[in-house]
Parts: structure tokens; C-alpha cells; sequence
């Protein structure tokens, strides 16, 4: 049996610029997954919301990493704890992976190459011939749920 895959001629080859997007996409999340768990850190131990600057982004997450959690800022006081920053870190940096996870798996299941190709959505179907005429041909469209063997 042929699968579908197989069938399907892709005439784009790959190159290095997907992965090198998804590679800098992927290092852009996690340090301002850093940087977004400094500020909750720094706000939840009373200093208030700070960003550092544009410039200040990349050099000053290392600094942050090594729990100096002031790193880049222009003043803030009081600031956190090294311990309570990097426990925030730690669970600001978990859910950025969980979201990078759950969208690795949404856009290989819309874009990746074992996708299917050339079937309607469940919606697409329903406004396209109505649920009546889909009801009448449910054993054409599903016998495995409707046909003759599913009744036994």
C-alpha cells in the first residue's frame, strides 16, 4: 500500500534557513523567558516592573542566569533573592518550553510532511453539503461507524 506521502512530490528542498529561523526564534523566547522571569521575581519581592534595555538584552541574560537579579537594570531596589530568581527562571523558562512544545506539534500537524493533504475539515464539510446530506451519506463517508459491518 502506497502511502499518501509517497504519492506527493515536494519540489522545494530543504535549506538552512527554517532551522536557522527556528533556532533564533527558539534563543529569542528563552531569554525573554529570563528576562520576563527576572521582572516577576523583582515585582513579586516589591521592586516594581523593570525591563533592561534593547541593547542590554542578550549580555545581561547570562548575568541573570548566575542569579544577579539587578543584571542590566539602571536601578531597582529592593531586589530579589538569588534563590527566588532562579526558582522563577526555572518555572518561567518550564512553561516557555511546554507553549515551544505545543507549537512544534500544531505546526507539524498543519505544515509538517505527514500532514493530510486534500481532506475537508469536519466544518468545511458540514457548510459545504449541509447536515442533512451528510447524515444521508454517513455510511458512504464512515463505514466503519455506519456500514453494514459496524452494525455487527
Amino acid at each position: 500500500m502506497v502511502s499518501q506521502r509517497e504519492r506527493r512530490a515536494d519540489p522545494y528542498p530543504l535549506t538552512w534557513e527554517i532551522p536557522l529561523a527556528i533556532f533564533a526564534g527558539s534563543l529569542l523566547a528563552l531569554v525573554l523567558g529570563v528576562h520576563l522571569a527576572r521582572g516577576l521575581a523583582n515585582l513579586a519581592a516589591g521592586a516594581g516592573w523593570a525591563w533592561p534595555a534593547a541593547a542590554r538584552l542578550f549580555t545581561s541574560a547570562i548575568d541573570v542566569l548566575e542569579g544577579d537579579p539587578g543584571a542590566g537594570l539602571d536601578h531597582v531596589a529592593p531586589i530579589a533573592s538569588p534563590d527566588a530568581l532562579l526558582a522563577w527562571v526555572f518555572a518561567v523558562e518550564l512553561i516557555v518550553m511546554a507553549a515551544y512544545v505545543v507549537l512544534i506539534w500544531v505546526c507539524l500537524h498543519r505544515w509538517g510532511p505527514n500532514r493530510t493533504l486534500g481532506v475537508a475539515t469536519a466544518g468545511e464539510a458540514r457548510r459545504l453539503l449541509g447536515r442533512q446530506r451528510l447524515y444521508a451519506a454517513r455510511r458512504v463517508i464512515r463505514p466503519d461507524l455506519y456500514g453494514e459491518r459496524a452494525k455487527r
